[in-house]
């Protein structure tokens, strides 16, 4: 039997191009020989479409997608993820809406074969944390669903269904299933594969079945699905495997849980640092896109922040659709506009540079009199920021491209970043990158580069706002050596303070930490969205009170 793994780029509410995506798929697989073609998660609908599933219109629209796409289907049976209402009081019998009183409605993978629906599974494990909200929307199904196809027993699972033990792929194996396909919408983050194919394995091996597993690709809001769809038998072994960040079909013949072979070239996984680089471009590069930008807009300071931010920009989008912003203000060291420099001439991108220090010398005026006698250090520090962010956004008005913002994770974190200063912008690049990171991924883009794309001197200098004089990171922060550590526990991994102090961290570094981090809830919740890339971003990955007043 061979099996086509159909890897696409799905929008959310394009319900029309998406059917037709995956007709197309369709076609070409089955036009290579393909007896079974299998498409992601959602894929008529696209993934996550959240409240667009309050609207019964729309989910009308996706189940007129599933009857055209089922009348198209030959020989060749096609498994696509779709939204499906169900009759009030169905099974479950208890079952109802999670939508007002809309009827109840299902996630399910729909088997099309010879011009009609053949099988409909339900998604049995509705996630409900990190950016998942499935039990707002959806009910649970109950049972196995296995259809035979060329001789071989397939059994059918959604996403969230293989991970974790036994459950739907025990009782598709246990229905007969000699190959279990599981179709998916899985966002990226750091060693999501791994991951994956650790499950895949445990359930090959457990309940000697092949499994399947297919992925979407592309950038959604804040999410990256990065394909990477794979193939292995019931040893746990990938006999194939899809491209990662890129549309692909790649197949396999499956003769049985034990006989599973490549039929296309299988793509080799990307390295950490490459893979997360991508991550970064899918992400930026489909939203500006998605969203109808014409281009991108950085404001850069010769800093590291703002040259990555801008590197990925440019990988994403291309120089022509990019424009860099230089705004010098009177503590901003000759260096640093070099640097600025230096990063448009390696990028090939336009460079405006545009001074602020008359900008500044007008605030004064205008604050001398109510600011007379107070402590105002602060205050004129993040004038000089909200000063660019004005100018940034005039011109992203004018110009029609989308100002990028440029803060890192481990800034948004401290809240060492100024509200309607640094932080304005439609989408943030680097907001999920902790700042060592940052580090990390410069000195990769460079090491893949014909020559040097980020100046050495924004890499190795210490980092710094320059916002006063002589200032450093460090003035105000622990080091990032220190806080990352710190920020990945606290946030990451959800830990207390006390059990990050018995790691063997200094008490009162975390303590200090940790109150940065709770009081910046603020400034969090009115931040641009940005690529996850960690396991816990900001934004609907964590979900805190911003007043509140637990501390321990």
């Amino acid at each position: 039997m061979r099996l086509a793994l159909a890897q696409l780029e799905l929008r959310v509410g394009d319900v029309d191009g998406n059917a037709a995506a995956i007709a197309a798929a369709y076609r070409h697989a089955a036009g290579d020989g393909a007896d079974l073609v299998v498409a992601p998660e959602l894929a008529i609908t696209g993934y996550p479409p959240e409240d667009l599933l309050r609207r019964q219109a729309f989910v009308a629209a996706a189940a007129s997608a599933l009857q055209d796409l089922a009348a198209a289907t030959g020989e060749a049976a096609l498994v696509v993820g779709t939204v499906q209402a169900l009759p009030w009081g169905s099974p479950p019998a208890a079952a109802t809406s999670t939508v007002g009183d809309q009827p109840p409605l299902a996630n399910v993978a729909a088997v099309l074969r010879r011009g009609g629906v053949e099988a409909v599974y339900r998604k049995q494990r509705l996630p409900n944390y990190g950016v998942f909200d499935e039990a707002r929307y959806f009910v649970p199904g109950q049972d196995a669903v296995v259809v035979d196809v060329a001789g071989v027993t397939v059994g059918v699972t959604v996403c969230e269904d293989m991970w974790g033990g036994d459950g739907p792929v025990a009782a598709a194996a246990r229905a007969g299933a000699q190959l279990v396909v599981n179709v998916n919408a899985s966002p990226y983050h750091r060693s999501k594969r791994r991951e994956r194919e650790g499950w895949a394995a445990h359930h090959a091996t457990t309940h000697e079945v092949a499994l399947a597993y297919v992925n979407a690709i592309g950038g959604q809001d804040e999410v990256v699905f990065d394909g990477a769809s794979f193939a292995m038998g019931a040893d746990g072994t990938v006999a194939v495997r899809g491209a990662t960040f890129a549309t692909d079909v790649v197949a396999a013949d499956v003769a049985g849980p034990h006989a599973v072979t490549a039929a296309t070239p299988s793509a080799r996984p990307l390295e950490p640092l490459a893979e997360t680089w991508a991550a970064l471009v899918t992400g930026t590069g489909d939203y500006v896109h998605k969203n109808g930008f014409s281009g991108a807009l950085v404001g850069v300071s010769g800093g590291i922040d703002s040259a990555v931010s801008a590197a990925v920009a440019v990988d994403a989008l291309g120089s022509a659709q990019v424009t860099l912003v230089a705004m010098p203000a009177p503590h901003s060291s000759a260096e640093s506009l070099a640097d600025a420099r230096a990063l448009a001439a390696n990028l090939d991108v336009e460079l405006v540079e545009l001074p602020i220090a008359s900008a500044m010398e007008a605030f004064q005026g205008v604050l001398a009199t109510p600011l007379a006698g107070a402590d105002d250090s602060v205050a004129w520090e993040n004038l000089q920021s909200r000063i660019r962010a004005t100018v940034l956004m005039t011109l992203s008005n004018a110009w029609g491209r989308l100002l990028l913002a440029t803060g890192n994770k481990s800034e948004y974190a401290v809240g060492y970043a100024t509200l309607y200063g640094d932080m304005a912008g439609g989408f943030a690049v680097i907001k999920d990158v902790p700042k060592l990171l940052v580090y990390e991924l410069a000195r990769h883009r460079n090491a893949v580069a014909d020559g040097e794309v980020i100046p050495a001197r924004s890499i190795e200098k210490p980092p710094s706002a320059e916002l006063r004089p002589g200032q450093r990171d460090t003035d105000s922060l622990p080091p990032y050596e220190v806080l990352d550590p710190i920020l990945e526990a606290y946030i990451e991994a959800d830990r207390s303070p006390a059990e990050i102090v018995a790691d063997g961290f200094d008490t009162d570094v975390v303590h200090w930490v940790a109150r940065l981090v709770d009081r910046a809830e603020h400034k969090r919740r009115q931040a641009a969205p940005g690529v996850k890339i960690t396991r816990r971003a900001f934004g609907k990955d964590r979900r805190l009170p911003i007043t509140q007043s637990w501390t321990r």
